[in-house]
């Protein structure tokens, strides 16, 4: 994807900007400040992370689980809201238990936002877990134990 302007960012290239965040972006944003200063005419290829779309996801990630809860747990809890292919608990290595967080896929975009939007805020396990949509392109950074 091409972007071409003179005078200020595109509808699109907004809307892509405003999804991401992401230290790898801080080249491109100097590309476009720097022409737009300048009143330079844009013209560069869009990495590849930032073409991301927006609320149109069949991943949701889950924060705020408690350690105990497990996959079945999180499967039995999601799939009254749609047909799930996949669900993943982030565990610990050395306890097996569960680090607070994971993943669960939907069949359809349909069925996820219904999930999202029904389980977030929810209690489960004792715990009141948050869900949004799992984006490509985002890691989770961990403090050094050293």
């Amino acid at each position: 994807m091409y972007v071409k302007t003179a005078c200020g960012f595109t509808h699109s290239l907004r809307k892509m900007l405003y999804c991401v965040s992401d230290i790898n972006l801080k080249f491109t944003v100097m590309q476009i400040t720097s022409a737009l200063v300048n009143g330079s005419a844009l013209r560069f290829h869009l990495p590849r992370f930032l073409c991301v779309r927006h609320h149109s996801s069949t991943k949701l990630f889950v924060t705020g689980l408690s350690y105990d809860t497990n996959e079945p747990i999180l499967r039995d809890a999601f799939g009254q809201h749609g047909e799930i292919i996949e669900v993943k608990v982030i565990c610990d290595h050395v306890t097996g238990k569960s680090r607070g967080y994971g993943f669960v896929r939907f069949v359809s975009e349909t069925t996820a936002a219904a999930a999202r939007k029904e389980m977030n805020g929810q209690i489960l396990d004792g715990r009141r877990i948050r869900v949004s949509y799992a984006h490509k392109g985002e890691r989770l950074s961990l403090p050094n134990n050293s």
